[in-house]
């Protein structure tokens, strides 16, 4: 049997909004952290350098009202049958996120995921400090795990579906032959061979 994989960005994409914003909103800075990530998502900011200054702001908020935040994180439209659709298909459905496991480890369990890879938010005793680490924190960091789990699950790029929506997606495009552009900032549409302009993330099981 042909393994297939197929990855979706988070934030924006499996889930309506963005886990920085929601959080920010908690501690009224909504506005300052959407500029910047709306920045970042179009590809005029470095994704690292976005990120960390984002998680900055968050110092001093309790891990307890992050997680949750999270819990409470809208899903997108379209999420719960898309995945259930490419595994019935064959697809293994894995979530990447430049944003972070309090949110993606729930969601994970919620849409059946079959893996989720985010960043950490770094805390002291229950307390965000401000910091971030991680394996999603780069430009170029998801086509990186891309290619790891490629080799590791033994799947052509031929056989690969990545489905995201900002700059930091369109390292995942360059190995993938199905290029998924979902409500899309307009250079992750340029670089796209599927294109979803409607809020229903089940559209793009007619492509596969």
């Amino acid at each position: 049997m042909t393994n297939k994989l197929a990855v979706f960005d988070f934030d924006s994409t499996l889930m309506d909004g963005e886990t920085l914003e929601f959080l920010a909103k908690e501690i009224g800075i909504q506005e300052k952290v959407k500029s910047i990530t709306d920045k970042a998502m179009r590809g005029e900011l470095d994704f690292f350098e976005s990120l960390t200054e984002r998680v900055s702001f968050l110092k001093g908020l309790p891990v307890s009202k992050v997680d949750e935040i999270c819990r409470n994180l809208p899903l997108m439209n379209g999420a719960k049958e898309v995945v259930t659709g490419l595994k019935e298909k064959g697809y293994k459905v894995v979530c990447f996120s430049g944003g972070f496991r309090n949110a993606t480890k729930i969601f994970a369990d919620i849409l059946g995921l079959d893996g989720e890879f985010a960043n950490i938010l770094h805390s002291k005793n229950g307390i965000l400090t401000g910091q971030v680490g991680g394996e999603m924190m780069f430009n170029d960091s998801k086509g990186q795990m891309l290619k790891r789990l490629q080799k590791l699950l033994n799947v052509t790029e031929g056989n690969t579906l990545a489905v995201g929506d900002g700059a930091n997606d369109l390292s995942m495009f360059r190995y993938a032959d199905k290029k998924a552009a979902f409500c899309a900032k307009p250079v992750v549409k340029e670089n796209a061979n599927i294109i979803i302009e409607e809020k229903d993330l089940s559209l793009i099981l007619q492509y596969v």
